[in-house]
């Protein structure tokens, strides 16, 4: 059984970043945490660096079920998924030992394309033309046609992603305790002949949404996951659901979602 003081230190591989986390590293050991290689023998993995930095972390090691997450900033300012402060691990070890920390769950996004094994996403699922052409696709929510989309894409977000590319686009901000995606359109046409929503829209988790791409020279569109480029041939559907696994990060107590959402954007 993996010891729960095992910590996985994920970085970048710049000169930068490994000094950060080799002095991390004697700092975390020197408050009895085991600093380990291998991120399958940790009990907590952490980023370092910035949310983006926590995407990466949390996709490397494969969405694990068995560990918590955390991220630590070292762009002197917390984020989203960055709880703590390069600069500050006394606070952080304080945190952890005196119990100022607990776990919250983050729902995951569940991607499959052209129906071959899903991949999972924890912010967003985006996808766009490749070509100065309209894109156009048909949503289909529980298998039944919702609207054909024409414009320049749509991205599929969680709740905790709806504050990231989503809101750039009108999006709503999501409470991550709300278990649903939120479709947003990009650039939409809207005229007497084509028509969409005009305007983003909330699926409960346990529904399913596909997108199925119509044969008009744009069947090799420009897709990403989270912050991630896929370069994917020959697209016709994409098939898209809330998992049923989640994201276990390690927050403080006094720091929830919407205090970051208000230090963020207010």
């Amino acid at each position: 059984m993996t010891s729960r003081n095992t910590i996985y230190l994920y970085t970048k591989n710049d000169t930068k970043s490994l000094q950060k986390k080799a002095n991390l590293a004697k700092a975390i050991t020197e408050h009895g945490f085991q600093v380990v290689e291998n991120h399958q023998d940790a009990s907590i993995i952490v980023s370092i660096g910035s949310d983006g930095s926590f995407l990466q972390a949390v996709r490397k090691t494969g969405f694990r079920q068995d560990c918590l997450y955390a991220g630590i900033s070292t762009t002197d300012s917390l984020s989203m998924y960055c709880d703590f402060l390069a600069d500050d691990i006394e606070a952080m070890a304080d945190a952890v030992l005196t119990e100022k920390i607990e776990v919250r769950k983050y729902p995951v996004l569940e991607v499959s394309i052209n129906d071959n094994p899903h991949f999972l996403c924890l912010n967003e699922f985006s996808i766009r033309s490749n070509i100065i052409k309209t894109f156009v696709l048909d949503i289909m929510i529980d298998h039944k046609h919702f609207e054909t989309f024409r414009g320049d894409g749509i991205v599929i977000s969680t709740p905790t992603g709806s504050s990231a590319y989503n809101k750039s686009l009108n999006g709503s901000i999501v409470d991550p305790l709300l278990p649903c995606i939120q479709v947003s359109e990009i650039a939409s046409v809207n005229s007497n002949e084509f028509r969409t929503l005009g305007s983003s829209f909330i699926l409960s988790g346990s529904r399913s949404l596909e997108l199925r791409l119509h044969k008009d020279w744009n069947d090799y569109p420009s897709m990403s996951t989270d912050n991630e480029a896929l370069s994917i041939q020959h697209v016709e559907t994409v098939s898209l659901k809330l998992s049923n696994q989640v994201i276990k990060t390690v927050k403080l107590k006094n720091n929830s979602y919407w205090e970051k959402v208000k230090r963020t954007f207010l």
